[in-house]
């Protein structure tokens, strides 16, 4: 398989979506990719992370990640994007990131990249799918190759048969890392998206 450049950006408050990145992370490693983790830049003000000692938690214990910035994008063959669902959309920081990439955009940088993402949510019906959707839209825009997990692999079934990408439920009261059903499935889809990558590659060289 030719060498694959992943960037795996995310945005976590408690923990979730962190763990489903290390996930991939490890999951594209093992396939021999070139990784890089990053998160993207917190917005929130220091009195709201105070106010929930889970996310201040976390916050301090990730303050040595590197944030994510449009060199990770350029460098990247392949984008593995983990976002918490806010009101059935991507969360805000991700999106500010995601707004800040115009430059690359116009130059033609963020195309035919090879993209896939992940989600959580505090309940079952918390927009799971919509969240994933609203990112794809973006993907669009840039003419990147989007690559969800389908129903490939019974990993997908056993973390509860989302199509579009990896998706968690933890409830807000006990926030936590996803079961090992969901992190075999994070596993298989970064996986997966390597592998297609690799198909592209090998045309295009």
């Amino acid at each position: 398989m030719l060498p694959v450049k992943v960037a795996v950006i995310y945005y976590s408050s408690t923990g979730t979506n962190y763990a489903l990145a290390q996930t991939a992370a490890e999951a594209a490693r093992e396939m021999g990719a070139e990784v890089r983790v990053r998160k993207v830049r917190e917005l929130a003000p220091e009195s709201a992370i105070s106010s929930n000692p889970q996310w201040k938690a976390h916050y301090t214990a990730t303050k040595d990640v590197p944030e994510a910035t449009l060199d990770d994008l350029d460098w990247a063959d392949v984008y593995i994007f983990s976002t918490p669902t806010r009101y059935g959309v991507m969360a805000s920081q991700m999106k500010q990131f995601l707004d800040s990439t115009g430059p690359l955009w116009a130059k033609g940088k963020l195309a035919n990249k090879v993209a896939t993402v992940m989600t959580s949510a505090s309940n079952g019906h918390g927009g799971q799918e919509a969240t994933i959707l609203s990112l794809w839209t973006v993907l669009a825009h840039w003419g990147a190759i989007i690559v969800p997990p389908g129903y490939t692999d019974q990993a997908v079934f056993a973390a509860g048969g989302n199509p579009y990408g990896t998706s968690v439920t933890v409830p807000q009261d006990t926030p936590g890392s996803p079961d090992e059903k969901a992190l075999a499935a994070a596993r298989y889809q970064a996986k997966r998206v390597i592998t297609v990558a690799a198909w592209i590659l090998k045309g295009q060289r």
